[in-house]
């Protein structure tokens, strides 16, 4: 039986169980996404009354030998992340990507990092969008689908600002005329998402507009239900 003691932890998600429990989504340092039963957690005595909350910073303990744990000991590591607003719905969106993108017990400990430092971030900047924009491309890359966003694909030769570039799913970007087109992008937006410094509303808009393209690949049909809200 596996037995994991204090492991740093987000919920990501939870939902009702039988009367009074929870069947809780965590998001942990070392070990992944791990799915949880905490056992009586709805009831007015329960020891994770006001515990099991999102963007809470804990340590969690479990232990079980399936998919499903059977959650232990729960305890705060740090003060909760108040987020508010347009803030909280950025934070819905981050949970429900993870959910979609990342395997049960598949361990993700920079990700981690990322995620835990993209929340603190949203508690005290207004400048949202580049905060998505940051942590959506490092997700790419923690999941191995990382963009080359310096070099043209077929020749190696260095993205110039002035130009315009065509990406070619799971591949790069090659040179392309300025265009319309949804998958044309300009070389001065790739630096800025390279660089994670956006200049103007136009980077930003492009860097949105082509991390969504490479997400929806990954994430397939369904929609987002987060971005919704967004809009």
């Amino acid at each position: 039986m596996q037995r994991v003691d204090l492991e740093p932890a987000y919920v990501l998600h939870r939902r009702p169980y039988s009367n009074t429990s929870w069947i809780v989504e965590f998001f942990t340092e070392n070990h992944g996404r791990v799915v949880a039963l905490a056992r009586s957690a709805r009831g007015l005595k329960s020891r994770y009354r006001g515990k099991i909350e999102l963007f809470f910073p804990m340590l969690i303990s479990w232990s079980g030998r399936g998919e499903l744990k059977t959650l232990g000991q729960v305890e705060f590591s740090m003060a909760p992340l108040l987020l508010k607003g347009e803030a909280l719905l950025c934070g819905f969106y981050l949970n429900e990507v993870l959910l979609r993108l990342l395997q049960r017990e598949d361990p993700y400990p920079q990700l981690f990092v990322v995620y835990q430092e993209t929340l603190q971030q949203m508690v005290h900047t207004e400048k949202l969008s580049s905060t998505l924009r940051r942590f959506e491309k490092k997700l790419l890359h923690e999941l191995g689908y990382g963009l080359s966003l310096t070099e043209e694909v077929q020749t190696g030769v260095a993205i110039i600002a002035e130009q315009y570039y065509r990406y070619i799913p799971d591949r790069g970007f090659v040179r392309s005329v300025c265009g319309q087109a949804t998958d044309i992008f300009s070389g001065a937006s790739l630096l800025a998402l390279h660089y994670e410094q956006f200049q103007c509303a136009t980077q930003l808009n492009e860097a949105k507009r082509l991390l969504r393209l490479v997400l929806t690949r990954h994430l397939g049909d369904k929609p987002i239900k987060s971005r919704d809200l967004l809009r």
